[in-house]
């Protein structure tokens, strides 16, 4: 007798990568949340966040608009293993661990931004604070809780092309002033020379 295999199933209630992809991108287009609320509710799991602003700030780098709210548009996507880690350790404090917060400090350099050397180039303290507080009246975020971010992050910026994401991005979705602007906060300080 010849044992009958049956091919295996996924359960029901495992959402495919794609029903994933859908529903982060459902909750990511949603009503942008200012970041003094935000930062309340962002639960201490995985998942990715989009970050937000008026097409007043940063004009020249016009992001997809928001679903609920086309009066913001999208400029960054990110993953993260914990939403309120990464954001309240990193995004809204050091920029010598936030990708965003060095491409922001780039292209407001008309600011007057001051960077110093550490390990690397970072922002002194007194304009990593001003940064936060720019980045509080300018800015809003969403947020998608998923176990594993990264599956899905890679997809959503290959659909949304946000300005801000250069790794992901098709070559033709990479702007040029997000480039150059990462390049001239990196050449802004370095180690002191003997």
């Amino acid at each position: 007798m010849v044992p009958v295999t049956f091919p295996e199933r996924r359960p029901a209630d495992v959402p495919t990568d794609e029903e994933r992809v859908d529903e982060a991108l459902r909750l990511l287009t949603g009503p942008p949340v200012a970041l003094d609320v935000a930062v309340k509710r962002l639960a201490r799991g995985g998942g990715v966040y989009a970050w937000w602003a008026a097409p007043s700030v940063l004009p020249d780098l016009p992001g997809p608009p928001n679903d609920t709210d086309p009066s913001w548009r999208m400029l960054y996507l990110g993953r993260a293993t914990s939403l309120r880690g990464r954001i309240l350790r990193n995004h809204l404090r050091r920029s010598g661990s936030s990708t965003l917060r060095r491409t922001l400090a780039g292209l407001l350099v008309s600011e007057g931004y001051r960077t110093t050397w550490t390990d690397r180039v970072v922002l002194v303290p007194a304009d990593e604070t001003r940064l936060t507080a720019w980045m509080h009246t300018h800015l809003r975020l969403t947020w998608a809780e998923d176990p594993e971010p990264t599956v899905i992050e890679a997809e959503l910026v290959r659909r949304l092309h946000p300005p801000l994401n250069v790794h992901g991005v098709d070559p033709e979705h990479i702007q040029a002033a997000v480039v150059a602007a990462k390049n001239s906060y990196n050449a802004s300080s370095g180690p002191e020379q003997p």
